[in-house]
């Protein structure tokens, strides 16, 4: 996806390149849907960003800025696109963060936020399919690419010696779009999959699905779902039959509500998902805990750096014009400049102000490529105890 000129169609944003008494940014994730349980900490991530901001005295001539929630539902399209355009049109956004899953994103993108020329940043929509799109300059993502994350998982399974999987994967294009990178890249290193088939969420029995995964075969299966939905359902068919007592656990199925669901029947099952070890990501877990959050929830660092990002950039413009502040936001997050890190936002927004240039790490190691997506480090985890425990950093 190459970043072309930006739209300049922005009637409906606050003050084109001037400064705002108030700037608000939109916080589109899913509050309801398959991975409600993640969301909470997202959007507190995002606010805390905001908050720090707000209260420097120091972003664009002292304006404040607010975060304005609203629900994706996480697959729910029209949900969706309805509550971007009423963040856009009635509550006057400057900034999108969001959308959260892979499928709603792209509608919003495309019916929404590219009509409007509004900029979005993502914390946690990961299709590869989102690499390509033409996006008028509009969308970047704080989350690496599925296509990096089938790499990460087929060296996690080939370490531990795991030579063959069944997969399943929820029917969106996230699951599909990672289990095709997956797949991909295992049978590159030697990987069998013995069967890849799409499950639905929502549903009361899993049965059928857990058989089919069974009667392949493989020696542990690959569970690309959603933590609070179909994912769960997979695995806990499969416990209960014995099909299967070890999980492959990638990004949409990590969280602490599927340990206290799972409990011990998880231990030894294990996963990745995009985090980072950085000195950045220790100052964001410091900071939420002080706050009452968890700052190492999934997405959380990614949410506070993609709303970080949106006012750098609109520092450095000195505009909360998408137009004017978007083609701001590669500089703000890569090299040169002075590394910022979570609690430096006042010091980068006054380096900005003065003229000077900022390399924004944040609490997830930010460094966007050339689709304005994350480059993107994981954490490997496992199972141990009935706790999600990070074992390694890829």
């Amino acid at each position: 996806m190459k970043k072309l000129l930006l739209a300049t169609t922005a009637a409906v944003l606050t003050a084109g390149a001037g400064f705002a008494d108030e700037v608000k940014l939109g916080i589109l994730i899913g509050f309801t849907g398959p991975i409600e349980s993640l969301t909470g900490p997202m959007a507190a991530g995002a606010e805390m960003a905001i908050a720090e901001v707000s209260d420097s005295g120091l972003f664009m001539g002292g304006s404040t800025v607010t975060g304005v929630r609203a629900d994706t539902g996480c697959i729910d399209n029209a949900l969706s696109t309805s509550n971007a355009e009423r963040l856009i049109n009635a509550e006057g956004i400057a900034g999108l963060i969001g959308g959260d899953c892979s499928g709603v994103t792209g509608a919003i993108l495309s019916n929404v936020a590219i009509p409007n020329g509004m900029v979005m940043i993502s914390p946690s929509a990961t299709s590869p399919a989102l690499s390509t799109v033409e996006d008028n300059g509009l969308f970047f993502r704080t989350a690496p690419s599925d296509a990096r994350e089938g790499q990460v998982m087929t060296d996690v399974l080939m370490d531990r010696g795991y030579k063959s999987v069944a997969l399943t994967y929820t029917n969106n294009d996230y699951g599909k779009g990672l289990a095709d990178a997956f797949q991909s890249a295992y049978e590159a290193a030697g990987g069998k999959v013995t069967i890849s088939t799409s499950h639905e969420d929502g549903k009361a029995d899993y049965s059928a699905e857990v058989g089919a995964l069974a009667s392949a075969g493989g020696d542990i299966v690959v569970v690309a779902g959603y933590l609070d939905q179909g994912g769960l359902g997979i695995i806990q068919g499969s416990l209960d039959t014995g099909a299967f007592d070890k999980f492959v656990l990638p990004g949409g199925m990590i969280g602490e509500s599927i340990t206290d669901n799972l409990g011990a029947d998880l231990n030894g099952s294990f996963g990745q998902i995009a985090g980072s070890g950085s000195d950045g990501a220790k100052k964001m877990a410091a900071m939420a805990k002080a706050a009452g959050f968890d700052g190492t929830s999934p997405y959380t660092p990614e949410s506070y750096d993609a709303a970080a990002l949106f006012l750098l950039a609109m520092q450095a413009s000195g505009s909360t014009d998408p137009a004017v502040y978007g083609p701001k936001i590669l500089d703000v997050a890569n090299a040169p400049g002075e590394k910022i890190y979570p609690g430096d936002l006042a010091k980068a927004l006054k380096i900005l102000a003065d003229g000077g240039q900022v390399d924004y790490s944040g609490g997830s190691d930010v460094e966007l490529i050339g689709p304005g997506e994350s480059a993107g480090s994981y954490r490997e985890i496992e199972v141990i105890d009935a706790k999600i425990e990070t074992v390694r950093f890829r």
